[in-house]
């Protein structure tokens, strides 16, 4: 049975093409799982028993994990994985039917124009040599400048040199899009690629780390949680923050959704209907602060 959770992972990786960290987490989840059921039946777990599982199951299971801490948000995605899992290990046979924990949408929470440009700029000037506030700078900039992710923009390759007016970018589960580049994007990239002290090959990633390795998400986050620190700016003020900041922004100066959801590369439009509810929660605070009698 301890080979079905790697197998899950190998399946989910090749198959559906899901992120590694997706993979791990269901990998994990369908660990969790054997483990328990093991205890709860009193017995070792054979494949093909997997698929009597029943609602009783899982509450029990989910009742588990929310006593070691498990919030609704967290317990929803834990039943997510529960069902893929099943239903991969009883050939497309659905999971029992149980209704998850509510979650309430959360907003994303963007930061100001002049926020996310100071934010790179200390990042930047934090950094331990020339080069490496040019790249730090690029990156940042492909956040906000272009809507990256930054697995986005860890995953480009010198191929992508001499940069154009747009990039293409390869993001969640393999799929392409293109992304325009603005003038102040493109220049921090080719800046960052002529001052680098390694040679930009077709194949090779192009950022690099300190060593010429490929650059690591963490550095960059590590980077932006000091920047934040020294600017005063909220611990919600992340990466990924500034691709927020991104969709936020031009959905205020008239961005039409569709064409959003193409920039930001969501399969379904529903992700990027959220950007609505940041414009109307800053429509209400200007209202609150302007109104003579809010």
């Amino acid at each position: 049975m301890t080979d079905l959770p790697a197998a899950f992972a190998a399946h989910l990786l090749r198959d559906r093409r899901r992120s590694i960290h997706t993979v791990r987490a269901y990998q994990a989840t369908a660990e969790r799982l054997l483990d328990f059921l093991q205890h709860h039946w009193g017995g070792p777990v054979a494949r093909e028993r997997l698929r009597d599982v029943a609602a009783a199951d899982l509450r029990a299971y989910l009742a588990r994990r929310r006593g070691d801490g498990l919030g609704n948000a967290s317990a929803a995605r834990e039943l997510s994985a529960v069902r893929a899992f099943l239903a991969w290990v009883g050939e497309g046979t659905p999971a029992p039917r149980l209704r998850g924990p509510r979650v309430k949408p959360g907003v994303p929470r963007p930061i100001a124009p002049n926020e996310a440009l100071a934010l790179a700029e200390e990042v930047a000037e934090d950094a331990r040599e020339p080069w490496m506030a040019a790249r730090d700078w690029a990156v940042l900039m492909l956040l906000y400048g272009a809507g990256l992710r930054i697995g986005e923009a860890m995953g480009l390759t010198g191929a992508v040199l001499p940069l154009g007016e747009t990039l293409s970018v390869t993001g969640k589960r393999d799929k392409t899009r293109i992304v325009p580049l603005l003038p102040q994007v493109r220049e921090a990239v080719e800046a960052y690629a002529q001052a680098c002290p390694w040679p930009v090959s077709k194949d090779a990633p192009l950022f690099r780390g300190v060593r010429g390795g490929p650059l690591s998400p963490g550095a960059i986050r590590l980077g932006v949680r000091r920047a934040r620190a020294k600017l005063g700016l909220s611990d919600r003020t992340t990466p990924h923050a500034l691709r927020h900041s991104f969709a936020t922004h031009l959905l205020g100066r008239g961005a039409d959704l569709r064409a959003l959801q193409e920039l930001l590369g969501h399969a379904s439009l529903s992700s990027t209907q959220i950007y609505t509810a940041v414009d109307a929660a800053h429509l209400i605070d200007v209202y609150r602060n302007a109104h003579p009698r809010a």
